[in-house]
């Protein structure tokens, strides 16, 4: 049988509760209200004007015959599959160069390296239109240094999911500071044991770096996996500013959130984007959760107990 609470324990606890409570009240009127309320509404036909009408599971049954959804889904699923390796390559190596740096230069680095993460997406969209532009954007009159002739980055169905990638690439710096913290805690006695036992740069990188790290590099995969289903402001953007170079491109840069809002906002099926909202939330739970039950059998945990079971 529990105690009863002493009065310093009793004040202690109501202090904690009134510190807690102004995120709690944050919750309910933020996220788990309007959740509720998006669930209601996909049960329904709203168009802000008139009330909301009962359809039962109507919009879920028009979205498996709407192409649009399946096309917005591959889309989004093409990006992700590109984008989440090359974003764990490209901050991986980053943060491998940053934890060489030493002395003063240190700090400079890090910031400069995270500073692209402070820039609007906005911004940065506005950016890469200019700079992915098929006849006078930078990258391709680098391109052309090398004898390249770039593609058409911007209007090339066949290149505008490649270039939104190659843009993503851009806000990397959150990713590169998680994974250089990661690195700045492996025990440098792991190294000088690795050496002493003759390992070479790349097996200490495979044996001794990369299972230290394998937390890091577990959550960084999850998290980027789920912002690259939720891409939405530099591609719309990039690619939903202009009607005419819309016609160019078709609906290769229709991501799943991009076609969302324009049947909330645009076309103001509230009802059915709300739909489409909790059909991209259960994609992301199921992702998310095959995710963890894979991650869980090769991440190295430094607490775990021989044999390899928690």
């Amino acid at each position: 049988m529990a105690r009863p609470l002493s009065g310093l324990a009793r004040r202690e606890a109501r202090w904690a509760y009134v510190f807690l409570l102004p995120w709690l009240l944050g919750l309910v009127i933020f996220q788990a209200g309007p959740m509720v309320a998006s669930l209601v509404l996909s049960l329904t036909d709203y168009d802000l004007i008139s009330s909301p009408r009962f359809v039962g599971l109507g919009n879920y049954a028009e979205m498996l015959e709407d192409p649009k959804v399946a096309t917005a889904i591959g889309n989004t699923a093409f990006y992700t599959v590109l984008h989440v390796p090359l974003a764990l390559v490209v901050s991986l190596a980053l943060a491998l160069m940053l934890n060489r740096v030493t002395g003063r230069a240190a700090g400079f680095f890090r910031t400069a390296f995270y500073l692209p993460s402070m820039t609007p997406y906005v911004a940065v969209g506005v950016l890469f239109l200019f700079l992915l532009n098929g006849q006078a954007g930078l990258v391709n009159q680098f391109l052309g240094l090398f004898g390249v002739d770039g593609p058409q980055w911007t209007t090339d169905p066949a290149w505008v999911k490649p270039g939104v990638v190659l843009m993503s690439l851009w806000n990397l710096g959150s990713t590169t500071i998680i994974l250089f913290a990661a690195l700045r805690n492996v025990p440098r006695d792991l190294y000088e044991a690795a050496m002493i036992d003759g390992a070479g740069p790349w097996q200490r990188f495979r044996s001794v770096t990369l299972p230290m790290i394998s937390s890091a590099l577990f959550f960084v995969v999850i998290i980027n996996t789920i912002a690259a289903l939720q891409m939405f402001d530099q591609v719309y953007t990039m690619f939903f500013g202009n009607q005419t170079a819309q016609n160019s491109y078709g609906d290769a840069a229709l991501f799943y959130v991009v076609y969302l809002f324009q049947q909330g906002f645009q076309f103001l099926h509230m009802g059915y984007a709300s739909a489409l909202a909790w059909l991209l939330f259960a994609i992301i739970a199921v992702i998310t959760v095959v995710q963890v039950k894979v991650g869980n059998r090769l991440v190295y945990y430094e607490a775990e107990p021989p044999g390899g079971t928690r």
